[in-house]
């Protein structure tokens, strides 16, 4: 009963408040000339919730409302999209303000406890997050080739982005492992890397809402992030039902074990044609003939 009356409410409102991810400003380089540059356009967006003010998030402000969804989704506050009636984001005051039909329950609770954590753009989470981990099951079918993987990192390399044209950004990707080449399904840049992976939290939302009983998606899916892959981007990624995840960063101790514990697939230190599976080594065909030589290590200082 309560799934149906769920599904009947569809998805959430929501305002498209885009607003530009970059400014021109002045500054002086090594000849000492003045010229015109880009840099990201951070702003603070207020989250409230029902009225009551739950935290502010710095952003570049490219998709406010999925983060918003993304950010209640990996703080565990929402259960399911449907029980959002609206998003409204309102860039002259900063604010984001969230209706839900019935309120969050035990939000008192849920929020009293704050983890400080490493993430950038964002600075905490609550507790309860790594309280649930051990609930998160994910797909054993999901795997990807190391071809695949090859390709996955070629595209983020060619993508046009914000970082190349400013800088100062973490990027999140979102990929749909097919019998071919991996295709790109979401390119995200913030301030942070926590913040681009909710957006992607909650575009997934809103693409394939999950019912309120289960955490998992199709088992297809590759996530890809610039950012190091600390614990809290490996529960985020787990709870979106992702099973691989690739970075051209490195993976932390804590980051490590939980990977490790649930059975996802982390890959660092992804460059051209090197990497480092931390864990999951069962999710990645390994084709070793595409490396090269190994003595191509020493020009790219990988021993």
């Amino acid at each position: 009963m309560l799934k149906s009356s769920l599904s009947a409410r569809g998805h959430p409102r929501l305002t498209q408040a885009q607003a530009p991810l970059t400014q021109e400003v002045h500054a002086i380089n090594e000849f000492g000339e003045s010229l015109s540059v880009s840099i990201p356009a951070e702003r603070a967006l207020t989250l409230y919730v029902d009225k009551r003010e739950l935290v502010t998030l710095m952003t570049l402000g490219a998709r406010p409302e999925w983060l918003v969804l993304g950010y209640l989704r990996n703080q565990r506050l929402v259960a399911a999209v449907e029980e959002v009636e609206s998003v409204t984001v309102d860039w002259d005051v900063g604010a984001a303000a969230v209706k839900t039909y019935l309120g969050i329950e035990a939000i008192d609770e849920k929020t009293s406890r704050r983890i400080v954590t490493t993430g950038c753009g964002q600075g905490s989470v609550f507790g309860g997050l790594m309280d649930d981990i051990g609930q998160i099951e994910l797909s054993t079918e999901a795997a990807m080739s190391q071809s695949q993987l090859y390709a996955l990192v070629n595209t983020i390399r060619l993508k046009e982005s914000t970082y190349k044209s400013a800088g100062s950004v973490h990027a999140c990707a979102l990929f749909a492992l097919t019998a071919g080449d991996p295709e790109l399904l979401l390119f995200v840049e913030d301030v942070g890397r926590h913040n681009a992976i909710d957006a992607i939290a909650g575009w997934m939302w809103l693409q394939q809402p999950p019912t309120p009983s289960t955490l998992q998606v199709a088992p297809t899916f590759a996530f890809y992030t610039t950012g190091r892959l600390t614990s809290e981007m490996i529960i985020k990624s787990a709870q979106m039902g992702v099973s691989i995840v690739v970075s051209r960063s490195g993976i932390t101790q804590m980051g490590y074990d939980l990977a490790q514990s649930i059975g996802l697939c982390a890959i660092g230190r992804a460059t051209n044609r090197r990497f480092f599976c931390y864990s999951g080594s069962h999710r990645l065909r390994l084709q070793p003939e595409l490396a090269g030589a190994k003595s191509d290590r020493a020009a790219d200082g990988r021993q």
